[in-house]
């Protein structure tokens, strides 16, 4: 037999309407309770500051200190002992004085004197001197002769090589000729003939300082041309 309720009798229609109006009334409870315990009292002072003056450290400066080395040890010291004699006591041991005077049987060591100067004026060549070194019949002989024994080399002839050749050489005190160079060259072919042409220049009158004959530089021009 069913049991017959009424509409208002009912509350099944209003379980959801009790069921929310319960959770917000424990929620409610919930926050309060929270609000409660974490409420912060206002301090009415924030305590004592206490000052401290806080004095500076001072670190001290520190050096090392040098290390001087020890000084060095003093010199022994000498003792001399004297030893003094009466005039009235011997000696054992009698002292020879040799002399110092020379005569016919003392040997003396000579040593010989070099002389120096000599040597470099020997050695010396000069450029200007009082009495320049002269060729036998002179500066237009000397033309003559170099025209007489050259040789144009043929390399140069057949490239049509030509021009002047420079050659400085030593008069000695003789009158030879030695150290002859090429002072300002054309071409190795004519440098060559004009070198192979001094050396065989015959002697030359030497030339002289105060009077005496020296070493002498002398230059000749050797022209080589085409004809």
């Amino acid at each position: 037999m069913e049991a017959k309720k009424s509409a208002k009798a009912d509350l099944e229609n209003k379980r959801n309407l009790f069921v929310m109006l319960g959770l917000v009334i424990s929620l409610g409870i919930v926050l309060t309770a929270f609000n409660l315990n974490d409420t912060v009292k206002s301090a009415d002072t924030l305590g004592q500051l206490s000052s401290e003056a806080i004095e500076d450290e001072v670190i001290p400066v520190t050096r090392q200190e040098e290390v001087k080395p020890p000084p060095p040890p003093p010199p022994p010291k000498v003792v001399e002992v004297l030893t003094i004699i009466d005039d009235d006591v011997e000696l054992d041991e009698e002292f020879e004085f040799e002399s110092t005077e020379a005569d016919d049987k003392t040997l003396i060591n000579a040593v010989p004197v070099i002389q120096e100067e000599e040597t470099e004026e020997e050695s010396e060549v000069f450029i200007i001197v009082e009495d320049m070194p002269e060729f036998p019949g002179g500066e237009l002989a000397l033309r003559k002769w170099i025209g007489s024994n050259i040789k144009y080399p043929v390399i140069a002839a057949e490239n049509g090589i030509q021009g002047k050749v420079y050659v400085t050489f030593v008069v000695d005190k003789d009158g030879s000729i030695s150290n002859a160079r090429i002072a300002r060259g054309v071409d190795p072919s004519l440098d060559q003939e004009a070198l192979r042409v001094v050396n065989n220049l015959p002697k030359w009158k030497p030339g002289k300082q105060r009077g005496k004959p020296v070493r002498v530089s002398y230059t000749v021009p050797i022209n080589f041309q085409l004809q």
